[in-house]
C-alpha cells in the first residue's frame, strides 16, 4: 500500500492517489474489466508529485528511486534531484546506486548546458566514496566541463589527480579530451606535456591524439614540428588519416612551405592514405594564393592523374584565376575550355576576369572568343563586363564581332 496509516493527514490529491493504488477495489463482477495501465511512476509528468509520495512513509524499490532522480533532473529540479542523490549515498551501499543511472544524470547535465551540476554530483560521489568510478563515466563528466571554457582548470586539476588521489584509471580518449580542450585554448605547452606522459604511464595515444596535436602545432605556427610528430607517427606504427593530412597541408601552405606541402602530398600514397580532391585543392589554392598558378597547374596535370583524382570545379577556379592574374591568358583560356569540356559550369567571374585581362592587353578577339564562351555556357555577361569590352570593339570599328555577340545573345534570350 502506498500509505502506512489511514489516519495520517494528507492532501486530497494524494489521497486521490491513494485509493486508486489500493488493494481495495470493487468487486469484478460490478466493473467492466479495465485495459492494462502503465506503472504509476512511468505515466505521471510531475516530477513534484513523486518528491512528495517520495515523504511518504513506504517501502520504496531501488529502481523507483532511480527513476525518480531522472525524473527530477530532467526537469531541472535539480535541488530536488540534489537531495535524493545525497540521500542515495548516505543510507544506501553504493552498489545499489547503478552506473548507468549515474551516467543518464550526467548526460542530462550536458544536455542542459550545466557543468556547473556535474562537477558537484562528481565531487559529492568521491567524498561518499562512490567506488570504482568506471572510466567512462569519468571521461563524460571531463567532457562536460571541458565543454566550457570557465571549467577548463578544474577539469585539468581534476585530471591531474585522478589516479594518484581518486584512483582513477585513465584512458586515451581521457586525454585526448584534454588534450584537445588545451590546444584550442592556446595551452600547447600543456597539452605536450600531458602527451608526453602517456608514454610513461602506458596509455598509447591514437591517431586522433596525434592529429590533435598537429592540430595545436600549426595553430601555433609550429607547422615543422607538427611535420616531426608526423614522422614520429610513422616510426612507431602509426597510418595518419586523411584528416591529418589535410591539417599539415593547411598549416604548410599557411607557412609558404610550399616545397615541403608538395612533397607531403607525392608522399601520401606511399605511407598508406590515397590523397583525395580535398588535399589537392588545399595545396592548389595555397599555391594561386602566393602567386603560383603555374605550380598549381602542375598538381592537376601531373599528380592529380597518377593517383586518378579529377580535378573538381575549384581546381579549375582556382587555377583559371591564378593564370590570367599572373598574365598567363593563353594558358587560363585553355584550361578554361577544358572545364567547359568537363561539363564544369564556371562562374561568372572567371569569365569577366579572362575578358578583362585580354582587353587590357588588346587582344579583343580572344575576348570576344571568351565572351561568346560564356554565351554558350549560358552564364549572363555582368554590365560591367559591357563596359569592358563593348567600347573596345566599337573603337575596332569591328561591327561583325559585335553583331555575331548580338546574335548570340539574342539566340539565348530566345
Amino acid at each position: 500500500m502506498l500509505l502506512s496509516s489511514p489516519h495520517r493527514s494528507i492532501p486530497p490529491l494524494l489521497r486521490a492517489l491513494s485509493n486508486l493504488f489500493s488493494t481495495q477495489s470493487t468487486p469484478p463482477s460490478s466493473l467492466p474489466p479495465l485495459p492494462p495501465q502503465p506503472p504509476p511512476l512511468l505515466s505521471q509528468t510531475h516530477p513534484l508529485l513523486f518528491k512528495e509520495i517520495f515523504k511518504i512513509p513506504s517501502n520504496h524499490n531501488p529502481s523507483f528511486l532511480h527513476s525518480l532522480l531522472l525524473k527530477l533532473a530532467r526537469s531541472c529540479n535539480f535541488s530536488h534531484s540534489d537531495s535524493l542523490l545525497a540521500h542515495l549515498l548516505s543510507s544506501l551501499s553504493p552498489s545499489s546506486l547503478p552506473v548507468c543511472v549515474l551516467s543518464r544524470l550526467f548526460r542530462v547535465y550536458a544536455e542542459s548546458n550545466r557543468p556547473d551540476k556535474a562537477l558537484n554530483t562528481f565531487r559529492l560521489l568521491l567524498r561518499s566514496g562512490f567506488h570504482p568510478i568506471p572510466t567512462k563515466l569519468f571521461n563524460r563528466h571531463l567532457s562536460i566541463l571541458l565543454s566550457d571554457p570557465e571549467y577548463t582548470n578544474a577539469a585539468l586539476s581534476l585530471f591531474e589527480s585522478a589516479e594518484t588521489s581518486y584512483g582513477l584509471v585513465l584512458d586515451t580518449m581521457s586525454y585526448n579530451l584534454m588534450i584537445r580542450a588545451l590546444s584550442l585554448e592556446d595551452k600547447l605547452s600543456v597539452a605536450c606535456k600531458l602527451f608526453n606522459q602517456m608514454f610513461k604511464r602506458q596509455v598509447m595515444p591514437d591517431v586522433e591524439t596525434y592529429r590533435i596535436m598537429m592540430q595545436g602545432m600549426c595553430k601555433k605556427r609550429q607547422v615543422m614540428s607538427a611535420v616531426r610528430l608526423l614522422e614520429d607517427m610513422l616510426n612507431k606504427g602509426f597510418v595518419p588519416d586523411a584528416q591529418s593530412y589535410t591539417t599539415l597541408l593547411n598549416g604548410l601552405c599557411r607557412r609558404r612551405k610550399f616545397r615541403e606541402a608538395y612533397k607531403l602530398l607525392c608522399r601520401m600514397k606511399v605511407r598508406g592514405c590515397n590523397a583525395d580532391i580535398v588535399h589537392y585543392n588545399t595545396v592548389i589554392v595555397g599555391f594561386c594564393r602566393e602567386g603560383r598558378s603555374l605550380d598549381a597547374r602542375k598538381v592537376i596535370t601531373e599528380l592529380m592523374p597518377s593517383n586518378g583524382c579529377l580535378p573538381n570545379l575549384v581546381s579549375y577556379t582556382m587555377v583559371v584565376n591564378g593564370l590570367w592574374r599572373q598574365g598567363f591568358l593563353e594558358e587560363a583560356r585553355r584550361y578554361l575550355e577544358e572545364m567547359v569540356s568537363k561539363g564544369l559550369s564556371p562562374h561568372f567571374s572567371t569569365f569577366h576576369g579572362l575578358v578583362s585581362g585580354f582587353c587590357n592587353v588588346g587582344k579583343y578577339d580572344e575576348a570576344c572568343g571568351v565572351l561568346v564562351g560564356m554565351l554558350e555556357c549560358g552564364v549572363a555577361p555582368h554590365s560591367e563586363t559591357w563596359v569592358i569590352i563593348i567600347p573596345r570593339i566599337c573603337d575596332e570599328e569591328d561591327s561583325s564581332r559585335l553583331e555575331e555577340i548580338v546574335g548570340r545573345l539574342e539566340v539565348r534570350e530566345a
